[in-house]
């Protein structure tokens, strides 16, 4: 069963003394089971986006410790900041990741804000997926009046809190705790010092837009009520300050849900918007973490723009997204410390495929029995198909070619993806022949231990079995683009393509000895010729294939 993770990202209102920011994240950090992936101050806004992981219950007693310690240390009633705020612990929202429902997410919303609220005495409202009245979904409305009005706010009795007393705390302030879509805290800079302009932009863009005037008055409808014209974002929240600290003004986005309007489209249209009003886009930058996928699509899409193949490696793809945001105008931009799925991958133990070559040809060579067979013939495979996907992306530039440049980045792409498959599946081989091991260590005392082992044996060798075969039918795939592209690309490639298919059908046989070995020590014998049949199969129309592009090749030649 898959386990479920959360996200976490409680906003502090303190963002100048990190030595109270250190006492808070270490309340984290000390729950086990937690892992605090990033630390976020902000000098102008005063404020810091913290975000960690894990199980739910962890994170809940995790963020529970921390709310607790930011109620100890900041007083709200000295503290003066950009950002609206309205408590020590201003915002606290659960993020659904893995294995887990929106709906299930809420219910550890509520199990954290009725203990915040009961144990700290800190009034609790409830926002976004959470909310228990449709008023309070949208946290700027709860927020509203800050911190310095809310002490009349909460007397009033639509805006008493869902969990604690209706009694303005004056050190720690009220915080909103809820359950939201993962949402890309995002800023955009500006070539001006002035919060009017940049809120210009920013009413252009958000999807509330602005109040509507005629001759310098507002427009009311039929019922006094404000007329509103709707900006260009949908799910984007944005507002213009000044940023003392780098001397620019911004545009502060909320981009809250990602789907609808990504990244990249915020920060194309914030380029037209301010260009528009006589001002330009300098760079941007994000604030916490931002998942791959969003980065991904930014390079993609840039590249798209420049019609330049998007079949290129998962770095140089991130790389053009930053480039073409200025991600890295202000400070440095680390993947590894900005995007999410790298963050949670960092201490994860060392991979073959993070060896350099001769690392890796002397670990082979070793005498130990790993990596074997079955983790080089998925390497061979990731070879041949990174061939035919350079011949794809060299077809894409080619000069006269420029009509035909998405064809071949369409296979590049493909070729990419068929080659990241192949690079896991090195690893995964060598994983599955630990397993075996792990297997054939079990005690073997009792009868119980006995059987226990035997089917951990059984279960350990099928998946032995199971991945070389994986690798074969991800190899096969892998010939599409070698055959593509000794019939259609580069001409003076050709050979290139055509060595290709001969890494492809090299690793299609290696993955299919390993089939055969593995399935041999299968006890179920009718799984075992199921498996070694569908291999066969595979291998015979490689063979068949192969030689039908090298032909190809040397008619080209």
């Amino acid at each position: 069963m898959q386990k479920q993770i959360i996200e976490c990202v409680p906003n502090f209102s303190e963002g100048v003394d990190m030595n109270i920011i250190k006492q808070i994240t270490n309340e984290i950090e000390k729950v086990e089971g937690v892992k605090l992936l990033d630390v976020d101050p902000g000098k102008a806004t005063n404020r810091t986006v913290v975000t960690f992981v894990g199980e739910p219950q962890p994170v809940i007693d995790a963020a529970y410790l921390a709310i607790k310690k930011a109620g100890e240390l900041i007083d709200m009633s000295k503290h003066k900041g950009e950002h609206p705020r309205m408590g020590a612990t201003d915002v606290c929202p659960l993020i659904p990741i893995a294995g887990i429902t929106m709906e299930e997410t809420v219910e550890y919303a509520k199990k954290l804000g009725k203990r915040v609220g009961e144990e700290l005495n800190i009034p609790v409202y409830l926002y976004e997926s959470a909310a228990q009245k449709e008023d309070r979904k949208n946290l700027a409305t709860i927020r509203a009046g800050e911190y310095e009005g809310f002490s009349d706010k909460i007397k009033e009795a639509n805006w008493a809190p869902d969990y604690g007393k209706a009694i303005f705390n004056e050190k720690s302030g009220a915080t909103v705790i809820g359950a939201r879509d993962f949402l890309v805290a995002y800023n955009v800079n500006l070539n001006t010092t002035s919060t009017r302009r940049a809120n210009s932009v920013a009413f252009d863009l958000r999807e509330n837009g602005r109040v509507k005037e005629e001759n310098g008055k507002k427009v009311l409808d039929a019922n006094g009520a404000e007329v509103r014209e709707p900006g260009l974002l949908k799910s984007v929240k944005a507002i213009g300050w000044f940023i003392e600290e780098y001397g620019i003004a911004q545009i502060s986005m909320n981009l809250t849900n990602i789907s609808i309007t990504p990244l990249h489209i915020a920060f194309d249209t914030a380029v037209e918007r301010a260009h528009a009003r006589g001002m330009r886009v300098t760079g941007s930058e994000l604030v916490g973490l931002v998942p791959l996928k969003s980065m991904l699509d930014a390079g993609k899409y840039f590249l798209a723009k420049q019609k330049r193949s998007v079949g290129i490696s998962e770095e140089e793809i991130i790389k053009i997204a930053v480039k073409s945001m200025g991600l890295d105008e202000l400070t440095p931009f680390d993947p590894k410390k900005k995007i999410i799925e790298y963050v949670m991958q960092a201490d994860s133990s060392k991979k073959l495929i993070d060896m350099n070559l001769v690392a890796f040809a002397n670990e082979t060579a070793s005498e130990s029995p790993a990596p074997g067979g079955g983790s080089i013939s998925a390497y061979v495979g990731a070879l041949g198909a990174s061939l035919a996907t350079m011949v794809a992306n060299l077809s894409s530039h080619k000069k006269g070619w420029d009509d035909q440049w998405e064809y071949f980045s369409n296979y590049a792409q493909k070729g990419q993806t068929i080659k990241d498959e192949l690079l896991k599946l090195v690893d995964e081989d060598t994983h599955a022949f630990n397993k075996i091991m792990d297997a054939f260590g079990l005690p073997k005392n009792s009868e119980e231990e006995k059987q226990a082992r035997t089917q951990a044996i059984q279960e350990a060798t099928l998946y032995a079995t199971q991945v070389p075969l994986k690798t074969m039918q991800v190899c096969f795939s892998g010939y599409e683009i070698a055959q593509a592209m000794v019939e259609k690309g580069n001409p003076n490639s050709v050979t290139d393509a055509g060595v290709g298919a001969l890494c492809i059908r090299t690793a299609i046989y290696g993955a299919y000895l390993n089939v055969k070995i593995n399935a041999s020590g299968l006890k179920d014998k009718s799984t075992a010729e199921k498996l070694v049949a569908e291999a066969t199969a595979i291998l015979q129309q490689s063979n068949a294939l192969e030689q039908e592009i090298l032909k190809a090749t040397e008619a080209k030649m």
